[in-house]
C-alpha cells in the first residue's frame, strides 16, 4: 500500500509492480497478507521482527494488525511465536494480542543475535565476573 506521504486525506494505490518514485511504500497489501497468513498457520516456529508497515497510522495499521492476529492464532494452535522488536512489540501491544504471543521482546537486534548463537556482551560480562 503506498502512497505519497503519511496521515492527512491522501490517496493510496497497492503496487504489484516495484513502488514508483513519489510513492511510499507504507503497508503490505491484501494478497501479501492472505500469502503470509497462509504461511503462518502451517508454522510450527516463527519468528517476527519488524511491523508489515506504518502502524501507527490508519490505515496502513492493517498488515501489522491482521500479521499479529495471524501470529496469535498459529500460537494458540502450538506454534512457537517470537516477536522481536520494540516496534513489534508495540504494535502487539496496541493489538492487544501481546499474552497470545510465545516470547515478547522489545529487543529486536538483541534477538536476532541470540537467534544466531551469539553471546550478548552485557552477559558475557556478567559471566566473565563470576
Amino acid at each position: 500500500v503506498c502512497a505519497k506521504q503519511i496521515g492527512g486525506r491522501v490517496e493510496t494505490t497497492t503496487m504489484h509492480t516495484p513502488i514508483t518514485q513519489g510513492l511510499m511504500g507504507l503497508d503490505i497489501g491484501p494478497e501479501t497478507i492472505k500469502t503470509y497468513s497462509g504461511v503462518l498457520k502451517k508454522a510450527k516456529t516463527i519468528v517476527w521482527n519488524g511491523p508489515m508497515g506504518v502502524f501507527e497510522v490508519s490505515p496502513y495499521d492493517e498488515g501489522t494488525k491482521r500479521m499479529a492476529t495471524a501470529v496469535s492464532e498459529a500460537t494458540e494452535q502450538g506454534a512457537v511465536s517470537i516477536v522481536g522488536g520494540g516496534d513489534t512489540a508495540a504494535a502487539v501491544s496496541l493489538f492487544e494480542l501481546e499474552s497470545k504471543m510465545t516470547h515478547l521482546s522489545t529487543g529486536g537486534g538483541a534477538s536476532l543475535q541470540m537467534l544466531e548463537g551469539k553471546a550478548f556482551s552485557s552477559v558475557a560480562l556478567l559471566d566473565d565476573a563470576l
